[in-house]
């Protein structure tokens, strides 16, 4: 079973590049404080770092998984 991660968007991209904006935008998170349940791989991790500064990132406990 693949590690997820909770991803959740704790600052505004509001002026922030339109990279970061499309970033945070495709890890699908859309107002302060969403959370979205993401499998752990190098691309996700990528984006996540582009991005660090605007989010937090948590492992994903067993009880979120099922219902993501």
């Amino acid at each position: 079973m693949a590690l997820k991660l909770k991803v959740t968007l704790v600052r505004s991209p509001i002026d922030r590049t339109q990279k970061q904006k499309d970033t945070v935008r495709g890890l699908g998170l859309r107002r302060l404080n969403h959370s979205v349940i993401l499998e752990d791989t190098r691309a996700i991790r990528g984006m996540i770092r582009k991005v660090q500064h605007l989010v937090t990132v948590a492992p994903a406990d067993h009880a979120a998984d099922g219902a993501a």
